[in-house]
């Protein structure tokens, strides 16, 4: 009887040790459905070719540049981004940023730089320039513009009214040239 009830436990002990584990993870190559339309994440970069690519329709959200770069080229900032937060409605926020700086843990400047080239043009919605200078052309295509603490050396130019009107700068913020229409 004592040996019945003994390998009675032992089987049951078995059976919950077995129940109770996790099965190994499985991974398959299937196509769930879902896509993702855009990665909300940063480009640091400190070359023109990463520049130049993170600024692109397949760029970030946000570039960080950590030193000064000399471009040759026009640049064109093309894309719609969205930054990874929700408006109170619970859409996401569109946004585009060139950050011409560093920052600590608390978000204070570090560090500015200059990026320089002939012309920059802003196809992307609510992009802003920030902290830094810009030496060249900035041609604004796209609504919701912003300059924040951010220094043009050169020309400003709107392509339509609406990117004119809806175009914000703080107050430490400055241009050089002209701000015009230019259609």
């Amino acid at each position: 009887m004592k040996r019945k009830l003994f390998l009675g436990m032992i089987i049951g002990l078995v059976l919950l040790i077995a129940g109770c584990a996790q099965a190994p993870a499985t991974t398959d190559d299937k196509d769930t459905g879902s896509e993702t339309d855009v990665v909300t994440t940063a480009s640091i970069v400190d070359t023109e070719e990463a520049f130049i690519k993170a600024i692109s329709k397949d760029g970030t959200w946000i570039i960080a540049t950590i030193d000064d770069l000399e471009i040759s080229s026009d640049l064109v900032l093309d894309g719609d981004f969205v930054n990874g937060k929700k408006d109170d409605g619970g859409n996401d926020i569109v946004q585009r940023k060139i950050g011409l700086y560093t920052q600590d843990e608390d978000r204070n400047v570090t560090a500015r730089f200059t990026l320089t080239a002939p012309k920059l043009t802003i196809n992307s919605p609510k992009a802003s320039i920030e902290h830094g200078t810009f030496v060249g052309d900035v041609y604004v295509n796209a609504n919701d513009f912003q300059l924040k603490d951010q220094k043009i050396e050169g020309n400003l130019y709107f392509t339509t009214p609406e990117a004119q009107s809806t175009f914000m700068m703080d107050a430490t913020s400055s241009v050089t040239g002209v701000q015009e229409l230019k259609q």
